[in-house]
């Protein structure tokens, strides 16, 4: 008897086969625009200095390697709470707001679609289309009932009305995923008077916003990128964000993250933190310690954050220029109009509006990967051969 007999292959992720892929591409022209880290002037995913000084000083000061809380280091969430609502808020001195940390800002998106599932049962969630693929599957796999709202429209341009219009449509008491900046896979963002309206319906709707806070320093600046968060926080009794510090602070791998959970006051965030750290136990029972390490010694050292703020900012910035960059040099093939929104959009992802078919032209013919929506990585680009890629994407969208 074969216990394992039944069992069948399932297809393996998409972005993560592309790198596969590109690793197996011996053309040493090629470009990796799938997965979605930061990339510098030569190629690699930087440690930020912040991070290697902040991580010296873990070495030469920590004397354990016990578990933590079940919600965490309190230093890590002391620290992500003020980043995200900012040090002044009165969600913190009225003690209504608290932050589970999280195995990434996956593993929150993870314990906020359980908690969902056990303690708001029957509420169904809403997701922007498109999305990143892993919302659907993570909130699916919970058991919730998935819906979606229009975003970008066919011609490749944010469509708010077809948004509002559909979010009237929802479901009283449901709850709706808001991506707060750099949307993923479009980078298109909502300008602050469509964050009021959309403000607007799920009040008059008594929607609970989900808001998905990945990218935090990666569109405009790490306080501005919050003013959509702290506009819902204080307008709304309750609230759930998702915070990664994959991205700005460039620990992908150490998986740090956290659920914040705004309540109408201080007993009953006690009451949803507790059912929280009943399911966090049995997900993963206590989140990784080393990366919130991190990130509470940098936030707490006026040095180590004026150092990552720097590096932050230029981070941004070479993503900005590359967009424009790529813009600009696509200008000689008569494309700049066509592309334009590249340079507008937010992040590191671009919708750039390449088919599928174009899409593996230029895997096939120029060997430039990038995900089958036409999603592209633009922190993946080497700005010394924008005019390579430029010419690529011209020959396939004659």
């Amino acid at each position: 008897m074969s216990h394992f007999a039944a069992i069948e292959r399932v297809p393996g992720d998409p972005i993560l086969g592309l790198m596969d892929a590109y690793r197996l591409d011996p053309n040493p022209a090629k470009f990796d625009l799938g997965v979605g880290v930061y990339k510098d002037t030569q190629g690699l995913t930087p440690i930020p200095h912040a991070v290697k000084l902040a991580e010296q000083r873990l070495v030469d000061r920590q004397t354990s390697k016990s578990y933590t809380s079940g919600h965490g280091d309190p230093a890590f969430g002391t620290g992500l709470l003020h980043l995200v609502l900012g040090a002044a808020s009165p969600l913190l001195a009225a003690e209504r707001a608290g932050a589970t940390q999280t195995p990434g800002g996956t593993g929150a998106l993870r314990l906020a679609g359980e908690f969902i599932a056990h303690n708001l049962r029957g509420r169904g969630i809403w997701l922007s289309n498109p999305t990143w693929p892993i919302h659907q599957s993570i909130f699916a796999t919970c058991g919730l009932r998935v819906g979606h709202y229009p975003y970008v429209g066919p011609d490749n341009r944010l469509d708010v009305e077809a948004m509002l219009s559909a979010l009237q449509q929802v479901p009283a008491g449901d709850v709706v995923l808001l991506h707060a900046c750099c949307h993923n896979p479009t980078g298109f963002d909502l300008s602050q008077d469509d964050w009021r309206q959309v403000l607007q319906v799920v009040q008059a709707r008594e929607l609970l916003p989900l808001i998905d806070f990945a990218y935090q320093g990666f569109g405009d600046g790490l306080e501005q990128d919050a003013w959509a968060v702290r506009l819902f926080a204080e307008a709304l009794p309750e609230l759930l964000i998702t915070s990664s510090c994959s991205k700005n602070f460039g620990l992908y791998r150490e998986r740090t993250g956290a659920l914040i959970v705004q309540a109408g006051d201080s007993e009953k965030l006690l009451d949803v933190r507790s059912q929280l750290a009943a399911l966090a136990r049995n997900l993963w029972s206590t989140p990784p310690a080393h990366g919130a390490e991190v990130v509470a010694t940098i936030l707490a050292d006026a040095e180590l954050r004026g150092v990552w703020v720097e590096e932050l900012d230029m981070m941004r910035q070479r993503i900005a220029d590359l967009r424009q960059g790529l813009v600009q040099a696509l200008q000689p093939f008569g494309l700049a109009e066509r592309f334009a929104h590249i340079g507008a959009q937010r992040g590191m992802f671009s919708y750039t509006g390449l088919s599928p078919q174009q899409v593996q032209r230029l895997r096939d013919e120029f060997s430039v990967y990038m995900v089958g929506t036409g999603r592209a990585n633009v922190a993946g680009i080497d700005e010394r051969r924008l005019a390579q890629l430029a010419a690529a994407i011209a020959a396939v969208s004659a």
